[in-house]
């Protein structure tokens, strides 16, 4: 979990566009982001394995 002062940080919008920060909503990691879903992937990966994510599925072959 990152802190509150860092996610709040990342939140305002920064004075160049590059060093926007995106970070997860649930969590507030930075690092492993997927910008299709704003998460991260230990997140992603929780949530779709529960069936939360609309259009994922577990692969299986």
């Amino acid at each position: 979990m990152a802190k509150e002062s860092v996610i709040a940080r990342a939140k305002k919008k920064p004075k160049y566009a590059t060093r926007a920060v995106r970070r997860c909503f649930r969590c507030g990691r930075k690092r492993a982001f997927i910008r299709d879903y704003g998460i991260c992937r230990i997140c992603f990966r929780e949530l779709a394995g529960k069936g939360e994510i609309p259009g994922v599925r577990k692969a299986s072959w």
